[in-house]
């Protein structure tokens, strides 16, 4: 049973990545950009859950409401003032331009919240049950983890393909100028794209910080590289690749280090990634787009 355990462990762990890598994919898939800020942004929803929580005594759903809508707020301000008048610059220009964010938002937090670690409260008990006769014990926080992620994945497929913003977002992702030509509105769609993105940064923090209790203003860094790992190993701009490549990250992560070593955890990860991108370039769910010349 301890392997199985070790499964639904990197399960919880995986749907954490699962979460922010739905954020990277979506800004992807809709604004063909890679939003290395993301991670930053999961920082600061930490600190104002925090913040809310032990200095203004909020409850926690006031505090998960706040972090949720200042995120959300911040990833349009993102949008708006660093990448919007970059639309049509380089993609180089666009990814400097998001490392140069991404180190403002962690310097920012520094010098406002300080280098010391913070300590998350326990917003729920460490409360485990048990299952075939008590010879597995699965974790409440792990299983409302994979819940949270599994209701999100559902909820963007049905807004992507159902929803009249969602079908503006995959018009826009198809074509920009004969989605404006077509009268939708594409700097309004991807703003929508960057809130949603942030929002679920948001609620990645908060998960984050229930399973592993002490951050830091560089707490999105690393997250933040294994989830857009994750997007791309499962095919970026793909929901469902996303969702899948995060569990999968999340359980070769768990059992890397319940067997192997803890130290090369990340090396296999990674060289886990460079395997699948050279037998399958677009990820396992990612479709290759043939571009007419």
């Amino acid at each position: 049973m301890a392997f199985l355990s070790y499964l639904i462990s990197g399960m919880g762990l995986g749907s954490v990545y699962a979460i922010i890598a739905l954020g990277y994919t979506m800004v992807y898939g809709i604004a063909k950009m890679l939003n290395f800020a993301h991670g930053d942004v999961i920082m600061i929803g930490a600190y104002t859950a925090f913040y809310c929580l032990t200095v203004f005594k909020l409850s926690t759903f006031a505090s998960i409401v706040i972090t949720v809508v200042l995120c959300t707020v911040l990833g349009i301000l993102i949008e708006r003032l660093a990448y919007r008048p970059l639309r049509k610059a380089s993609s180089l220009a666009v990814l400097i331009t998001a490392i140069g964010v991404s180190y403002f938002l962690q310097n920012l937090a520094q010098i406002l919240f300080g280098t010391d670690p913070k300590v998350f409260p326990e917003l729920m008990r460490n409360s485990t049950f048990a299952l075939f006769d008590e010879q597995l014990t699965l974790s409440f926080k792990t299983l409302l983890t994979i819940i949270v992620c599994i209701l999100i994945m559902i909820f963007l497929i049905v807004f992507v393909n159902k929803t009249k913003t969602g079908k503006a977002m995959r018009a826009c992702s198809q074509d920009k100028e004969a989605a404006q030509l077509m009268g939708i509105n594409v700097d309004n769609t991807i703003s929508i794209t960057f809130a949603i993105g942030s929002g679920l940064a948001a609620i990645a923090a908060i998960l984050l910080c229930i399973t592993y209790s002490t951050f830091t203003p560089t707490l999105g860094s690393m997250p933040g590289i294994k989830a857009f790992t994750a997007a791309v190993f499962g095919g970026i701009g793909s929901i469902p690749g996303a969702f899948i490549g995060g569990l999968l990250l999340g359980i070769i992560e768990t059992l890397t280090k319940a067997y192997l070593s803890t130290q090369l955890s990340d090396a296999i990860v990674f060289m886990v990634l460079i395997i699948v991108l050279l037998i399958k370039p677009s990820g396992l769910l990612g479709k290759r787009i043939h571009e007419k010349v």
